[in-house]
């Protein structure tokens, strides 16, 4: 049975999918605080949702985008937190290999609704073995 904090989360993530299936940078700007810290696959800092919907205005039309988030865990870390960790299955065109990167999100209760104020990917490739 999912806690409150996990469908408030698979709700996000939901409407993140659709989004970005159809590379709607308004729709996924709209997903995240005014105050947003965003890192995505490059290595520039993007703030608020000017800097969301620059970063997915600038990705390239692919044919066939969609995202899977799995291993999903959260936590209620605060009365208006969320902290959120994954793992997010990138395809962009039919039959590619996926891109696969480890995802954190934080989130924020704003003028009473959930929004992402932090996104971080990163590559499932070690930089440092144990």
């Amino acid at each position: 049975m999912q806690s409150p904090t996990d469908d408030i989360v698979s709700g996000i993530m939901g409407r993140w999918a659709v989004a970005f299936s159809r590379l709607d940078a308004e729709a996924l700007a709209s997903l995240y605080s005014r105050n947003a810290f965003f890192f995505g696959s490059n290595s520039n800092l993007y703030r608020g949702n000017d800097g969301v919907a620059a970063y997915f205005d600038a990705l390239p039309r692919w044919s066939s985008p969609s995202v899977q988030f799995t291993d999903v865990r959260t936590v209620h870390a605060a009365a208006d937190l969320i902290n959120v960790a994954g793992t997010a299955s990138f395809t962009v065109e039919k039959d590619a290999e996926p891109l696969v990167v480890k995802i954190t999100w934080v989130i924020v209760r704003e003028a009473g609704e959930w929004k992402i104020v932090s996104h971080h990917v990163s590559s499932k490739t070690p930089l440092i073995e144990p």
